[in-house]
């Protein structure tokens, strides 16, 4: 199992969450597929609905679950995480650490290959170093990496990575997908084909992508460790959650995330079907554009979170299958701090401080205003902005409705738009050109992240899009990823949960339910503390129940 350990991932759909975890288990030791009357034995093709389209077949790149959900069924890491979420090794055999915590050795395995028949080697390792480390390359996980003093590679099979300085989540960094250097060497990384025909050594390897149709990806039989149980997954992109449905309904679709109604659907429904529930690692938000007015006040921001009630959200849309969230880490993180007091819903509240702010309705129309200098002109501004979320989220959509409707009787005129899943990440997320987003975050189980709220990390591309910037929290961050002592790092980010709550650069919305559901002709599905499917590279279909013979 491999949940990319250190990857935050933009998440596209309701409980996504369930739909990397699932896809995200590599060479994982297994049991090799038995031959039977010496052939090969027959294996299914397992189909899953995607809400959005891949960005990049490149873990370097990649930034959003869709990419990643493939990636890691297409790469490996030196290590990866087990159904407990204990870090084994991937392409790593085995690994010291040195006492002071500076040095890693790892012995890297020596059977592992590339889907072209390539060997995998130490200078594999070197190259994804330099490429994360490269200024030139559009990489959200560079600050990991830049950390790293010397990597040496004295023999094909060893690696020795040297660090500046004391770096809590080391190890786990190298939970990165690694890619091979004699694909990509000599050519531009952020361009390169091959980001649209990966070449990996995990359980799977590449065959087709058409965009916004299908990805397809069939499995690797010379894997270190193993054939997978499955014969060919293909990810379908359904950009509705109502139409994958219905593809569920018509056996056309084995895997989905389903919305909290279609959990509720009557039984009949998922007679072909298992379903499951358990705690998403992951929280969404409504997360502000703090280098544009009024956001960039902090009592207008608190305002809305007073404004916004959050068990209307819950009640209504997710029908009680998730809980408030009040900052940057789920309940099940330990680095969650339980004596955060969420900004009670209060409209009276959120009025008093928009008025502080300068906002007032002099028209008497219901929606507040200012008055504003601009080009030596003076005119009246309404307290009016754009709720910005991605096409096919059925969730995020209606939780957009609710928003609009209470911030409208605290005097407060929101937009809706919604836009399709790439022009949402690269025309405006990417190039911060919007007001607010609804989105989410599916988070590595390690707290660190510096990616998402350090200062440093607002530039184009990068996973801090809504601009914070906090000197105090930056130094926490800073702190709390380079000393090892759990305790001390379990006082660090439940003081930057705090800060982050206060600040109000996000208005944490929920924490949801994973809801997934799997055919029953497959078996193997197990939730476990790393989530379900962790064990994918055993899933198989039941003897006579094998649906497509194009899986061979």
């Amino acid at each position: 199992m491999k949940i990319n350990p250190r990857r935050h991932a933009v998440e596209y759909a309701y409980t996504a969450l369930a739909a990397v975890t699932l896809l995200t288990a590599s060479c994982a030791p297994r049991r090799p597929a038995a031959p039977r009357d010496g052939k090969s034995p027959a294996r299914d093709t397992f189909v899953q609905a995607l809400l959005g389209d891949a960005s990049y077949l490149n873990p370097v790149l990649a930034s959003d679950s869709a990419s990643g959900a493939v990636n890691a069924l297409v790469f490996n890491g030196l290590i990866k995480y087990d159904r407990d979420l204990n870090i084994v090794g991937d392409l790593a055999e085995s690994w010291r650490v040195s006492d002071d915590g500076k040095t890693i050795v790892f012995r890297l395995k020596k059977n592992a290959l590339w889907h072209d028949g390539a060997p995998f080697t130490s200078g594999d390792v070197k190259f994804t170093h330099e490429k994360l480390t490269d200024p030139r390359t559009k990489t959200p996980y560079a600050s990991d990496y830049l950390l790293v003093e010397s990597l040496q590679t004295p023999d094909a099979h060893t690696v020795v990575i040297r660090y500046k300085k004391p770096f809590a989540p080391a190890l786990e960094s190298w939970g990165m997908g690694i890619i091979p250097k004699h694909i990509f060497d000599g050519r531009d990384i952020n361009t390169h084909p091959a980001n649209r025909s990966p070449v990996g050594t995990g359980a799977f390897k590449f065959l087709s992508w058409k965009s916004d149709e299908r990805i397809v990806l069939e499995a690797f039989d010379q894997c270190f460790e193993g054939s997978p149980g499955i014969g060919r997954v293909i990810f379908n992109i359904v950009p509705d959650q109502s139409v994958q449905f219905l593809e569920l309904r018509n056996d056309s679709v084995d895997y989905m995330s389903l919305t909290p109604d279609q959990y509720n659907a009557y039984d009949v429904f998922f007679r072909r079907h298992d379903k499951f529930r358990y705690p998403a690692f992951q929280y969404t938000y409504m997360g502000f554009n703090l280098e544009r007015p009024p956001f960039d006040d902090i009592r207008v921001r608190r305002a809305m979170a007073h404004a916004i009630d959050k068990s209307q959200i819950i009640d209504g849309v997710l029908l009680g299958m998730g809980r408030a969230a009040t900052g940057p880490f789920p309940p099940q993180s330990w680095s969650y701090n339980p004596d955060v007091k969420d900004f009670e819903y209060n409209p009276g509240k959120a009025k008093d401080l928009l008025r502080e702010a300068g906002w007032t309705d002099s028209d008497g129309d219901g929606v507040l205003d200012r008055g504003v200098s601009k080009n030596g002109r003076n005119r009246r501004q309404n307290l009016e902005f754009t709720i910005l979320t991605n096409q096919g989220n059925k969730i995020r959509s209606m939780t957009a409705e609710i928003i609009q409707a209470q911030l409208a009787a605290t005097g407060i005129k929101a937009d809706i738009r919604i836009v399709e899943w790439s022009a949402f990440i690269h025309q405006f997320i990417n190039k911060k050109n919007f007001d607010a987003v609804i989105l989410g975050w599916s988070l590595s189980r390690d707290p660190d992240q510096y990616s998402i709220w350090h200062s440093a990390e607002t530039g184009e591309g990068k996973y801090n899009f809504v601009s914070y910037k906090n000197p105090r929290t930056d130094r926490l961050l800073e702190r709390g990823r380079s000393v090892f002592d759990k305790n001390e790092r379990r006082r660090i980010y439940r003081k930057i949960h705090e800060i982050i709550h206060a600040d109000a650069a996000y208005i944490f919305l929920y924490y949801p339910d994973a809801l997934p559901v799997v055919h029953k002709r497959f078996k193997g599905p197990q939730v476990a503390p790393a989530g379900l499917g962790w064990n994918f590279v055993e899933w198989r279909a039941a003897d006579g129940k094998i649906k497509y013979s194009s899986g061979e």
